[in-house]
């Protein structure tokens, strides 16, 4: 028995494929894979093949329309994909940048669910937080939180405002964490470390403390200070890593820097 019911997944890209993989595995309905732009050599995911919207059976309904194409080619894909929905047929937004009041309008007023995942959902280690629009039914809300669930955690927020700054923590913090993996295997290769076994140093470091970080009730403070001794390694490293011009500073301007480019993909 399934327990996802029909969807029309529009883009066919890394995280589209990473929603796709997660509700197969949940138990998809018989559903439908189109992509305006797709991939060279990208025909399929698993047994489903990917087509156009111009030709999907008619018989094809969807109970949701999922929105997985890059920002910067809604306006072309909105408009055909409004005329094929049937009436009341809801959409779920996976679109970084794109507020619920452009997503409306493009789509005739349909009740839309903005949400923006990150790339662990590949895993099924996702992290998702979602805002509902206006209209949008407690079915509609439930269904949504399904598919993500999915693929990892999801969480609600109520103000749409906050996406900007969810976009530049979760969405695209996985791309920090992969930067320290490689500067860090950088750094170990530096003083000597053979290749091989700098990226393994790297890579289990950063997976374990995060294995580590996911199964604690402690705050991150609490553990780094568990694995800070007092005049130790450990704390010569956090000294420069926590100079007010360091990290500190670092970190809070990219999130920045990210925020304010969510924020000018909606203009």
């Amino acid at each position: 028995m399934s327990v996802i019911p029909p969807v029309l997944l529009v883009g066919a890209g890394k995280m589209g494929a990473a929603l796709f993989g997660g509700w197969c595995r949940a138990g998809l309905a018989h559903s439908a894979i189109v992509d305006p732009y797709p991939m060279a050599g990208l025909d399929r995911l698993g047994d489903f093949t990917v087509t156009t919207l111009a030709d999907l059976p008619a018989a094809f309904l969807p109970s949701i329309a999922v929105l997985a194409v890059k920002p910067q080619v809604a306006a072309s894909v909105l408009p055909a994909l409004n005329a094929y929905l049937p009436g009341g047929c809801p959409v779920l937004s996976i679109m970084a940048g794109i507020r619920l009041d452009t997503l409306a309008r493009a789509l005739g007023g349909r009740p839309i669910v903005r949400a923006m995942p990150n790339t662990p959902a590949a895993i099924g280690q996702g992290m998702t937080v979602a805002c509902a629009g206006a209209g949008v039914t407690e079915a509609a809300a439930s269904l949504c939180g399904r598919l993500l669930a999915a693929v990892g955690e999801v969480a609600w927020i109520e103000d749409e405002a906050l996406m900007d700054a969810v976009t530049a923590v979760s969405g695209s913090g996985p791309a920090y964490v992969f930067l320290l993996a490689e500067i860090l295997e950088q750094a170990a290769a530096e003083h000597g470390i053979p290749p091989a076994l700098a990226r393994q140093m790297a890579r289990r470091t950063i997976a374990g403390a995060g294995a580590l970080l996911a199964a604690s009730t402690e705050d991150a403070a609490a553990l780094r200070r568990a694995v800070t001794s007092p005049g130790g390694t450990t704390e010569q490293a956090l000294q420069l890593l926590m100079e007010p011009d360091a990290w500190p500073k670092s970190i809070r301007a990219a999130v920045a820097a990210a925020a304010a480019r969510s924020a000018a993909l909606a203009a």
